[in-house]
């Protein structure tokens, strides 16, 4: 293949155009590519984290370089600061099911904070300088420059921890529009959910905290579950059970002055779902959000009959391509605000950008249990 052909591909991975299997083949970190000299409308040469074919991430991603892309009227180089390692992320590189994946070969990672550094002709709502984020988030964040239309892009104040920053749009408010969507919740009303030491369910439980609501919190039996209790009562937790502490008759007699739950949030699926179900009051709603055990949900027939349970799905994406998206965006800033307050916190590790693979081992668990990775460019 001529290089010049192979320059079109690798710009093409900066998000503009789908690409065919093995056009940047080759071309590897420091590779030697004949570019022109970016100037005021071109990108610099970004180094990106990309896959041709799904599997095993450790075994299809590799770092390489892509030359500089155009900058069009519209458009805004952003130099990224940090983006995190999500299991979302995983999955797509994995093939796992999911309604819109990027074309392939694809740049990994689906959020991220960036510092605008150019702009097209046209672009009048932000300066270089700025802080932005992808809000709906984006294909490609995995690279030290992107290009992208100013709609993608989202002003953000400097005063919050770029970790944080880097994670908002996913985690958090996934939390928050659960919170707020499904049944209109009031001070003293009580939830229930699996997979309480996720993030999603860390800010679960302290957003559901700032608005005096009531947590039950499910996690599953584990060596030193009882520091996991203890951390997640630090967080504004009223209950933390473990799921074979819930293997009597009636769970709903461990609730003490507790009220129902009228709400219960599941990512976890099987048992752990029936779980949830168990603690719902009459007329209670169940959103399930992921399925990390790989294991359908059973709901008996009593409760849908007698006890008139809602099973509904949420799915950010979805969610934040519709009229909603605006509304999103207000909620990022609350969020923001929230954090840089010290009021919203999860434990993360940041990870150098050119150490990726050994970040992307941490957040796979092959060398144990590590916080969620964030890659710092």
């Amino acid at each position: 293949m001529m290089a010049s052909a192979k320059v079109v591909a690798l710009r093409a991975l900066n998000g503009r155009s789908p690409l065919c299997n093995g056009l940047f083949r080759g071309f590897r970190l420091n590779s030697t590519v004949s570019v022109r000299a970016y100037s005021a409308n071109m990108s610099p040469p970004s180094k990106a984290v990309v896959y041709e074919q799904h599997g095993s991430p450790d075994q299809v991603t590799r770092l390489i370089e892509l030359p500089p892309v155009e900058i069009k009227e519209n458009d805004i180089c952003v130099k990224m600061l940090a983006a995190p390692i999500n299991p979302s992320d995983i999955n797509r590189i994995e093939g796992c099911v999911y309604p819109v994946r990027p074309p392939l070969p694809a740049v990994g990672g689906y959020e991220g904070v960036g510092e605008v550094q150019s702009l097209g002709s046209a672009v009048k709502g932000l300066s270089p300088g700025d802080w932005v984020i992808p809000s709906p988030p984006s294909f490609g964040t995995w690279q030290t420059y992107v290009v992208k239309e100013e709609s993608v892009w989202h002003k953000i104040n400097k005063d919050v921890p770029l970790e944080f920053a880097s994670t908002v749009t996913v985690n958090p408010l996934t939390a928050l529009l659960m919170l707020e969507d499904f049944v209109k919740l009031n001070s003293g009303d009580a939830i229930v959910q699996n997979g309480s030491t996720s993030i999603v369910g860390q800010c679960i439980i302290q957003l559901a905290k700032l608005r005096g609501i009531h947590s039950i919190n499910i996690i599953r039996d584990r060596a030193g579950a009882e520091d996991v209790k203890e951390k997640l009562k630090q967080l504004g937790a009223d209950e933390v059970f473990t799921e074979s502490q819930l293997e009597v008759k009636n769970v709903k007699s461990l609730l003490g002055a507790l009220p129902e739950p009228a709400l219960g949030f599941n990512c976890v699926g099987g048992n752990s779902a029936s779980l949830i179900l168990k603690f719902l009051r009459q007329g209670g709603t169940m959103v399930t959000y992921g399925g990390m055990a790989k294991k359908p949900i059973t709901v008996s027939t009593s409760s849908f009959i007698f006890k008139d349970l809602t099973l509904r799905g949420f799915w950010l994406q979805k969610l934040m391509n519709s009229e909603k998206s605006q509304e999103c965006r207000v909620m990022i800033d609350y969020l923001l605000g929230l954090m840089r307050d010290g009021k919203l916190k999860y434990e993360m590790e940041l990870a150098p950008f050119d150490n990726f693979p050994v970040a992307l081992d941490k957040a796979l668990g092959k060398l144990g249990s590590h916080p969620k990775q964030i890659l710092k460019f």
